[in-house]
């Protein structure tokens, strides 16, 4: 592994600190003498991982959601969990957004179908939080998780992430952007497209965050991201289909803002498949962020949701993240104690310099931006 991505990789455990809620109160006991397993901030709770995972395994499923298989590797975390305990996985809506994700926690409560846990961006961790849709829980390896990527109580934990990045297919582009100004360029027509919407999905969220960053704007002021999509769109150049593997494998969006770890993934999944995909970190928009895991506090498998948390954060967990170039949350405390893949690690996209992070208030701020002009800025 290169000392530059070795230094990457530390770097990204230093985000800034973010407020959360006060500690839950440990489980009480049910009626029955076992652990009341929604009540549950810890493992110690159940009286030890192997309790744990007798209680999840007597549920016997989880019902998760929007966890496309081809994101940050999560079908080979999905089916890897599922085969370990022997419990049958539900993954509902996997196209969904972190808006939806939301929504189904709120129109589902009560009923089993509802999501146990849930994957979302940054701000929808946060705003989830603040409605205290979430059940404090903090896994084994808590104490190695940097303090700035989780919440003080457990209610919502960075698990892994990565940086804004443009994806190319260089057999119908013939010359690849480097660059957010690249993208402006006439020959770009009709080709730039956003993986989903910026005021619902978080990786178009940072798309659009990164292009502010690029365009004279700060972590402060996302105005200019909106403004260069408003001259994007008026060049002719944004494409409002939403990028996905099928459009990015049938050419309906050649040019594809996305995290690096799609992207990459994008080059390795349709290699054999006649798309040259070609991924840079634009070096005028440099965004890095993680997704966050949390549990819903109206479970209903509350057991096996705690369980998949220790499972995620666990070597075992965070090495398939990072086998779907994804930048794991652990990966530096893993490298110290020897637990990190080094073949998957150095074949992370390459990116030059210190990444740093919006805090709370400056994602709540921009949130509100793009909800007010966004719609505005790509109409017509």
């Amino acid at each position: 592994m290169s000392a530059r991505i070795a230094g990457l990789v530390a770097t990204l455990s230093l985000a800034i600190p973010l407020s959360a809620a006060c500690g839950a109160a440990p489980a009480e006991n049910t009626s029955s003498g076992g652990p009341d397993a929604k009540a549950a901030t810890s493992v110690a709770d159940f009286g030890g991982m192997d309790k744990l995972v007798e209680a999840a395994k007597k549920e016997g499923k989880l019902n998760v959601i929007a966890l496309p298989r081809d994101w940050a590797n999560y079908g080979e975390l999905l089916d890897t969990f599922s085969s370990k305990y022997g419990i049958t996985i539900t993954s509902d809506n996997p196209d969904g957004s972190s808006s939806d994700e939301i929504n189904a926690v709120k129109t589902l409560k009560g009923q089993d179908r509802a999501p146990d846990v849930l994957d979302l961006g940054q701000s929808f961790a946060l705003s989830g939080a603040q409605e205290g849709l979430f059940a404090p829980y903090k896994v084994q390896t808590w104490d190695k998780i940097p303090d700035g990527q989780k919440a003080a109580d457990g209610g919502w934990v960075n698990d892994y992430g990565g940086y804004v990045s443009i994806g190319c297919d260089a057999k119908r582009v013939p010359n690849c952007p480097q660059t957010y100004a690249d993208l402006l360029k006439p020959e770009y027509k009709g080709k730039v497209a956003l993986n989903g919407d910026p005021t619902k999905a978080g990786a178009a969220f940072a798309g659009v965050y990164a292009a502010a960053l690029a365009d004279g704007g700060s972590f402060d002021d996302i105005q200019p991201g909106l403004e260069f999509f408003k001259k994007l769109k008026a060049a002719g150049n944004f494409n409002p289909v939403e990028s996905t593997p099928a459009t990015v494998q049938n050419g309906e969006t050649p040019i594809s803002i996305d995290w690096d770890y799609l992207n990459a993934g994008y080059a390795d999944q349709f290699a054999d498949k006649g798309v040259d995909w070609k991924v840079v970190v634009p070096s005028d928009g440099k965004y890095s962020q993680f997704y966050a895991q949390a549990v819903n506090k109206d479970a209903p498998h509350p057991a096996a949701a705690r369980l998949w948390q220790e499972f995620l954060f666990s070597a075992e967990g965070q090495n398939l993240y990072l086998k779907g170039y994804a930048r794991a949350v652990l990966l530096p405390a893993m490298q110290t104690d020897g637990t990190a893949d080094a073949a998957v690690v150095a074949k992370l996209p390459t990116v030059e310099g210190t990444p740093t992070f919006a805090s709370e208030a400056q994602i709540n701020k921009a949130k509100e931006t793009l909800a007010s002009g966004w719609g505005a800025a790509v109409s017509g």
